[in-house]
């Protein structure tokens, strides 16, 4: 399964992208996001995947929301991680 990671300053379109390019790969993709800003873009890019998966009349995809704790420099940050399947 590919691991995305999204960033307050990523672009929703282009990680958008990443995910439906991913599913098409594999069954799964998981997203990680720390901070509001980032949980922020990977919803909206959640959402035009899901809207690009859907329209070329695909199965709709399922979103599992959680938890993750993830060492950044030494220090343990917890952030989202979304399971993506279709």
């Amino acid at each position: 399964m590919e691991i995305l990671k999204v960033a307050s300053r990523s672009n929703p379109n282009s990680v958008a992208g990443a995910i439906a390019g991913a599913l098409e790969q594999d069954r799964a993709v998981e997203v990680h996001a720390i901070g509001a800003g980032a949980v922020n873009q990977t919803v909206k890019a959640i959402a035009i995947a899901r809207r690009l998966i859907e329209r070329d009349g695909a199965s709709p995809i399922k979103v599992v929301p959680g938890f993750i704790e993830l060492q950044i420099d030494g220090a343990t940050k917890t952030g989202m991680r979304f399971i993506v399947e279709k």
